[in-house]
């Protein structure tokens, strides 16, 4: 049995902007992913609604610091094969850190606290990694969205280049999900159903190749 661990924010929860809630557990990008893959995959799907990379969001009611929870939903999941990362949406906004830039510091932290993490389990290697860079945001008639994220579509659509060149460094994989799947304008943020199978179906041949399927 191999086991992925898929660390997120709300589009890995799966927020649905259109009803405001959840989108069905099928819809959801890891539950497509296990599909693809089978048996002999255990995928864990680990989203949190506005989980930034590594920083605080003070106005929330939970700890949405992606650094600062990660040690403990590794220790609490282990062992694991494979972490996605698919985090950054939210690091554009202003009040948080509000450039792409400062989204890719907090994902190259969470790679350090995967590589150096203490395994419960002696002798156990860290996991592989693959960084996903989530679809750039849209423009919005959301009054609300657009001032939370203001700035955001300029500095999101620069995250995918970002992260590619730190997959490079840190010898992790990479996967542009806005290859496949484009934000609503709903809220300029989220992702429809159909958006969110699409990156569970594009994340399958990446996977595949990482855990020698």
């Amino acid at each position: 049995m191999k086991t992925i661990l898929c660390y997120g924010d709300s589009l890995t929860w799966g927020y649905d902007a259109e009803t405001l809630g959840r989108h069905a557990l099928e819809d959801r990008w890891p539950s497509v992913l296990q599909k693809a893959l089978g048996e002999g995959i255990h995928v864990i799907a680990e989203g949190l609604n506005g989980r930034t990379t590594a920083y605080d969001d003070h106005l929330a009611d939970c700890d949405r610091n992606g650094a600062r929870i990660l040690p403990t939903v590794l220790q609490s999941h282990a062992p694991l094969d494979l972490v996605i990362i698919m985090l950054g949406s939210n690091d554009m906004k202003p009040i948080v850190a509000g450039t792409a830039f400062g989204a890719c510091q907090g994902v190259e932290r969470l790679v350090e606290l995967v590589r150096h993490h203490a395994w419960p389990m002696a002798g156990q290697e860290a996991p592989d990694i693959l960084l996903v860079a989530p679809p750039p945001l849209c423009e919005t008639g959301d009054a609300v969205f657009a001032a939370m994220f203001s700035g955001g579509v300029e500095q999101s659509s620069m995250l995918a280049s970002l992260y590619a060149d730190l997959a490079d460094e840190t010898a992790c994989g990479f996967f542009d999900a806005g290859s496949v799947a484009q934000t609503t304008p709903l809220d300029g943020v989220h992702l429809d159903a159909e958006n969110t199978r699409a990156i569970g179906r594009g994340l399958e041949p990446m996977v595949r190749v990482m855990l020698g399927l």
